[in-house]
């Protein structure tokens, strides 16, 4: 018989996973009990893992035209997760490159000096799929992570040997295609003719740049506005997974496995569906596309699988005794105290030179009456804390949190444990945007907390 002398091989651990942390202030200052008792809670737990959506530089690099928010933040507010009980951050986003490749190349430079594990990112493709190795009392977990929603100049590339790689995210690229019936068909490919576009496409494929495009049948797919149609007798969105990209991840999950005792995946996606399995469209539901890949990864052997990126809860699926958690929501939600902004973001707003960021910011969010400021939903969510006997899931505790909706900008975004009614409010919403899914989750009250908790 052989004797167990390491912890982790007893196969047990708690794995403490929260949405998307936007900190761009210090946290240590404050003595909220319930702030103090979140803290406690990733503390606590034997890895804690964010998904990091905010850059760290002194604006050494230029800004990109396509944001809104150009995420930035001290990075000294690093040590400050750390602090909380954070011990590794995903990076890839569809904000990596609000500053240019300096900006997330500074990014992780600074994750590196402040001895923050981070993975998503890298100087090439191979890096930015690797994992990130948190080594535990109870295991050494492996994170790794990809984002869906990107620009075409953030996505990493693969080098040669004659050929550097290019710094980027680990890209998750996805088709997209719309469905559509005989009578809309016919009227794009009459617009795609009479507005000269099918006559561009035939150049492009005559001249080669584009690759093989002689093999789609045109009479029943086409190309409008950069976007693919197909002829069919119902309407409908329909995502598929870049197997190229799957393949790629999935020779770095496996290598992982022979290197830690878990592994966890985190996607940042703002896409939504549904498509496939389920019925209509609403941005509470995942595309299909994501849903086929958190379940193969729990396929390839992960732990467990961490979505997040449209700032607001989607469902929880237990698949294969493994938790998927499609949208974590927001953790920390301060994209409000970002100290400079460029021109560019004043302009959209018919702001001129004598406006400030503060003017900026309050205009941009109508005084707190629109968009994330004016909705609740984007400042409740949980910490989901999964604990693990044996090797096997046994429950999962999941923990409300309020970020201060309504409060001024000063206050508001940082986490504290949400108190009645907010808490039973926000797993309620949890209840029903998990119910497709199967998963039962109830609200019980636990050392005078109201928590929600999954049972396996």
């Amino acid at each position: 018989m052989t004797t167990t002398i390491y912890d982790a091989e007893r196969r047990d651990i708690s794995i403490a996973v929260g949405g998307d942390a936007m900190i761009t202030r210090r946290m240590q200052a404050f003595q909220e009990p319930r702030f103090l008792k979140l803290v406690d809670i990733l503390r606590t737990a034997d890895v804690s893992l964010v998904n990091l959506e905010m850059l760290f530089h002194d604006y050494e690099s230029s800004w990109q035209w396509s944001s809104a928010t150009y995420t930035r933040s001290d990075p000294k507010n690093l040590d400050e997760l750390k602090w909380m009980g954070i011990n590794a951050v995903t990076t890839a986003s569809n904000h990596s490159f609000d500053f240019s490749e300096g900006g997330f190349l500074t990014t992780l430079e600074h994750c590196r000096e402040f001895d923050l594990a981070q993975a998503g990112g890298g100087r090439n493709l191979d890096e930015a799929r690797s994992p990130a190795y948190v080594d535990s009392a109870r295991g050494r977990v492996a994170v790794m992570g990809a984002t869906s929603t990107f620009s075409e100049q953030s996505r990493a590339g693969a080098g040669r040997p004659d050929f550097p790689g290019r710094p980027g995210v680990n890209a998750l690229r996805h088709d997209i295609a719309h469905h559509v019936q005989q009578e809309v068909f016919d009227a794009l490919r009459k617009a795609n003719l009479e507005l000269g576009y099918e006559e561009e496409h035939a150049f492009h494929r005559a001249f080669g740049f584009r690759g093989d495009e002689d093999a789609t049948d045109h009479n029943t797919e086409i190309d409008f506005l950069d976007h693919k149609f197909i002829l069919d007798e119902e309407f409908a969105v329909r995502t598929a997974l870049n197997e190229d990209d799957r393949l790629g991840i999935g020779n770095w999950i496996r290598g992982a496995q022979k290197l830690s005792d878990w592994q966890v995946y985190g996607v940042h996606c703002h896409e939504s569906g549904p498509d496939g399995d389920f019925h209509g469209h609403s941005r509470l539901s995942p595309p299909n596309f994501l849903v086929d890949f958190a379940r193969w990864t729990i396929d390839q052997g992960c732990a467990a699988f961490v979505g997040h990126g449209p700032h607001f809860l989607r469902g929880i699926e237990i698949y294969k005794n493994r938790p998927i958690f499609y949208s974590l929501g927001n953790f920390i939600f301060q994209n409000e105290s970002v100290l400079w902004l460029p021109h560019e973001a004043y302009r959209r707003f018919g702001l001129d030179a004598n406006s400030t960021p503060g003017d900026y910011l309050d205009t941009r969010s109508g005084g707190g009456t629109r968009a994330f400021a004016g909705d609740p939903v984007f400042w409740q969510s949980v910490v989901a804390v999964c604990n693990y006997a044996g090797g096997d899931l046994k429950e999962i505790i999941l923990y409300p949190i309020d970020m201060g909706f309504g409060r001024p900008i000063p206050q508001r975004g940082r986490p504290v444990l949400a108190d009645e009614p907010m808490a039973r409010e926000t797993l309620q919403w949890l209840q029903d945007v998990s119910s497709p899914f199967g998963t039962e989750i109830s609200i019980e009250e636990q050392e005078g907390d109201v928590v929600g908790v999954i049972r396996v």
